[in-house]
């Protein structure tokens, strides 16, 4: 089987789009670009969360990494077998929740902070 490429990648969908913007509008502090094609924020020059296909993923600290896994999340891996180091895909229970989705944020943005900045 041929290594899955980001040409590949399915765009997300323009609701799940719209409701990233609308989440990170509760944090103006971060900074917002694109990665991978995809909506994406960043803390410090470190990207702390962002969207892949439809998948909504945090950089999370080891403790919350395993927090959120408990609660449902996955790793993630945008190409099959490599992993992204401290990061989680949220699972869809989290995705349908606004609530829940903008304290998984805050705990990357926070966590995004304790980051050395990039330049």
């Amino acid at each position: 089987m041929a290594p899955e490429s980001k040409s590949s990648w399915a765009k997300s969908s323009p609701e799940l789009v719209e409701r990233f913007g609308r989440v990170l509008d509760h944090f103006p502090e971060v900074e917002r670009r694109k990665m991978f094609g995809y909506p994406a924020a960043f803390v410090g020059g470190n990207m702390v969360t962002g969207l892949h296909q439809e998948s909504w993923v945090v950089r999370l600290g080891a403790d919350e990494q395993a927090a959120a896994m408990t609660d449902g999340a996955s790793t993630f891996e945008p190409m099959a077998g490599k992993p992204m180091k401290n990061f989680v895909a949220l699972p869809e229970s989290v995705l349908a929740d606004d609530d829940a989705l903008e304290t998984w944020v805050r705990r990357a943005v926070e966590h995004g902070r304790t980051l050395p900045s990039k330049s």
